[in-house]
């Protein structure tokens, strides 16, 4: 397809409500919705052959697009753009064009960067992969979004004595440092992972070690996005991880996960620890978050555009299930009493009624 035969099909698309389909169009709720634009390559055999093939960028923002609900889009960078995709500022237009508009732009090191990126062992390539990220920040700003989330598939190591913990720490905090420095309008965030396939131990594995990297940054405009799937895998409740980290809290990921053994599974959120995506979404109310609800899950054998729809009904019906715990007086007693049974019964009794 040409560059003018997709844009002529840009402007063929309907409205799309956004913020909530049908009956919930104007529920007044507060946040944007994103989905991971690259689940828009799952299940190509539900779309109308019309509109195929689905392999670049714009044809996932086409497909994207005709999710109810759906308000933003975050780029990975930089995956989506070069001269093989499109410019940032094209990336723009076609969002302006179907009523969407940009989230984040989220890191994405090509695979050169194997042996690490702020990581690396050779200097001339730590400073590439820096300039890239430095180039994110770029496109964000043409995007008209002011987030850039950091996650390195590469920064981290395998196996006992194979690099220097403290060094490695400390090009990192150098790194960010000098990133927030250049573009002090960009809220950057870190995406922590304690392991995957690529690096079976990141330097920074938790969110506990990823607040202390943020503290040794020490910039205003530097803070987290917390995966719901890395904080279990991890070890971690995802409610306590969120209050942990407060008001550097700039991105959340919502999924879900069976926490096998390093294994991201990517489900819809809420369908295998429903009550901890309670407690995530009681948590976020507590430290008043600002930002957009982004859905980081693999729906490799499901409808992606039915599953984005689904885990926005579902984050709805938690966001408002959270609400009636926070207008109780029951949550109180039962943490000042540390009573798990009324733990349970409140979650369960919110739950019920959904």
């Amino acid at each position: 397809t040409s560059a003018g035969e997709e844009g002529a099909s840009l402007g063929t698309l309907k409205a799309v409500p956004r913020g909530g389909s049908g009956d919930v169009a104007d529920d007044n709720f507060p946040f944007m919705f994103g989905s991971r634009i690259n689940s828009m390559k799952d299940r190509l055999d539900l779309v109308d052959p019309s509109s195929l093939p689905v392999s670049t960028p714009r044809d996932y923002l086409l497909r994207q697009s005709t999710i109810r609900g759906l308000g933003c889009v975050d780029f990975n960078y930089p995956q989506h753009f070069g001269e093989e995709h499109w410019t940032p500022e094209e990336a723009k237009e076609a969002l302006d064009e179907v009523n969407l508009v940009a989230g984040a732009v989220c890191l994405r090191y090509p695979s050169k960067f194997a042996r690490g990126a702020m990581n690396h062992p050779e200097e001339d390539m730590r400073r590439e992969a820096i300039e890239i990220t430095k180039q994110a920040a770029e496109a964000a700003r043409v995007l008209g979004c002011n987030e850039v989330v950091v996650w390195s598939a590469y920064d981290g190591y395998d196996y006992p004595f194979q690099v220097k913990y403290q060094e490695k720490w400390d090009q990192i905090v150098s790194a960010f440092q000098e990133c927030c420095d250049a573009y002090p309008n960009i809220r950057w965030s870190l995406e922590f992972k304690p392991t995957d396939e690529n690096t079976r131990f990141f330097t920074v594995p938790s969110t506990g070690a990823a607040m202390l990297l943020v503290k040794e940054i020490d910039r205003p405009n530097m803070g987290l996005t917390l995966d719901m799937g890395h904080m279990l895998m991890a070890g971690e409740n995802p409610g306590q991880s969120i209050a942990m980290v407060g008001d550097k809290l700039f991105g959340i990921q919502l999924n879900d996960g069976y926490t096998r053994l390093a294994a991201e599974d990517g489900m819809m959120f809420g369908s295998i620890h429903p009550s901890m995506a309670l407690e995530a979404m009681y948590q976020l109310r507590q430290i008043d978050f600002k930002g957009h609800l982004y859905f980081d899950t693999f729906p490799q054998r499901t409808d992606p555009v039915k599953e984005a729809e689904y885990n926005i009904r579902r984050v709805k019906e938690f966001w408002r299930a959270a609400g009636e715990i926070l207008d109780g007086k029951e949550a109180e007693r039962i943490a000042r009493e540390h009573d798990a049974i009324g733990a349970l019964e409140l979650a369960d009794d919110v739950l019920r009624r959904r």
